[in-house]
């Protein structure tokens, strides 16, 4: 059987490829005294909260099932613009709000609707994988820029003028980020969309951790600089919906149009019981919910980083947002005479029964030297955790 090149371009999921290991390695440790404790997905330890359960169950039985618009339920989209009036204070119109089959066909859409092939969209190194994976089923190119700490491993705008070639296409830009949990400052960011928009290129914004942020300053929707700004959002991690696979997008509106013609060729519609289930997201009770959530994902930030630092897994830039460890590993290598962060999170995982992920699907500069934290999981748990391997690296 022949496979397409498009097929073959696309790189193994890492993140998932260390999972599957971790959790065979977990199933060997069940019957011990040391179980597997998991620090390497992304995944809220929290589930959602009980109105939206609650509505969920309500629309299946009351069989509110069917297909819904492929843009999503209106009174869906309307309760979106308002958390963002009411959250960031930003009129987004909920014409321009388009509800999807999670954040990743939001970027798929996105993607398919803006590149051709041949575009090279600038990213930062490090960044989130399955990012550049979309432009690639684009036919488009990922170009990555290497960033710093000092950076806070985002791009800027200076970097954005000297990457830009004749096929650069645009920026694709995640903040709060994932690996490290850092954003663009604000005026950073509006001078990188000044630049990009003076080249007539795009502006992808991955906000899906917006909601997820803890400091005044970073917390801020790209969505107030214009409405040519395109952000992609999700139901899993600030609303704790994984598997639900609800998000949204924000388009100018000359987007919508194709946008929609496209969702409705790929997606149909998003799941209508996860939409149901979604409005309830933003009433009072929910929203009060999710903020006692969120100070409890700052409370296991600001323990557990320092820990780390305390044991040489050196975190170069505290996290501003999201639920990640960026950390550096090197010097616990060469102490355990270790080449790379993918050797140390599977002794990590084989002596200390803690999963964690090798920095291998980041990016290519510093990847070998980085490995990343999940801090989604409970305090208990990365009280064990920190113990555990600062026991290992003793």
């Amino acid at each position: 059987m022949r496979i397409s090149s498009r097929a073959q371009r696309i790189e193994p999921f890492y993140v998932m490829e260390v999972a599957k290991a971790a959790s065979q390695m977990a199933r060997d440790f069940a019957h011990t005294d040391r179980p597997m404790v998991f620090l390497n997905i992304g995944e809220p330890d929290f589930t959602a909260p009980p109105l939206v359960q609650e509505a969920a169950a309500r629309a299946i039985r009351d069989g509110v099932t069917q297909y819904t618009q492929a843009t999503g339920l209106d009174s869906l989209r309307e309760r979106i613009s308002g958390w963002y009036a009411q959250r960031f204070g930003v009129q987004v119109p909920a014409r321009r709000i388009i509800v999807t089959a999670g954040a990743s066909a939001a970027l798929q859409l996105a993607c398919l609707a803006l590149i051709e092939s041949g575009d090279e969209i600038l990213m930062p190194d490090p960044s989130y994988p399955c990012n550049r994976h979309f432009v690639s089923a684009a036919e488009g190119q990922a170009v990555l820029v290497p960033t710093i700490a000092a950076e806070r491993y985002q791009l800027s705008a200076a970097k954005v003028e000297e990457a830009w070639g004749s096929k650069t296409r645009g920026v694709l830009l995640a903040s709060p980020s994932n690996p490290t949990g850092t954003s663009i400052h604000p005026d950073e960011l509006r001078r990188i969309h000044g630049f990009v928009s003076g080249k007539g290129g795009i502006t992808l914004l991955d906000e899906i951790y917006l909601g997820l942020s803890y400091e005044d300053t970073f917390g801020h929707t790209g969505l107030g600089i214009d409405d040519n700004v395109i952000s992609i959002n999700s139901f899993s991690k600030y609303f704790n919906m994984t598997g639900w696979r609800l998000g949204w997008m924000v388009v100018p509106e000359a987007l919508v149009p194709v946008v929609e013609r496209l969702a409705q060729n790929l997606f149909i519609c998003p799941s209508a019981v996860a939409q149901h289930a979604a409005i309830a997201c933003f009433e009072a009770e929910s929203i009060a919910e999710y903020e006692r959530r969120r100070a409890e994902f700052k409370a296991r930030r600001d323990w557990f980083i320092p820990q780390l630092n305390a044991m040489g897994l050196n975190v170069p830039v505290m996290p501003d947002g999201a639920f990640y460890a960026w950390a550096d590993c090197s010097q616990a290598c060469a102490k355990l005479g270790i080449a790379s962060s993918w050797e140390f999170a599977f002794e990590v995982m084989q002596s200390a029964h803690v999963a964690v992920t090798p920095g291998r699907d980041f990016g290519t500069v510093e990847s070998a030297n980085f490995i990343r934290f999940s801090t989604a999981n409970s305090m208990a748990q990365l009280q064990e955790s920190a113990a555990r391997l600062a026991a290992m690296l003793r």
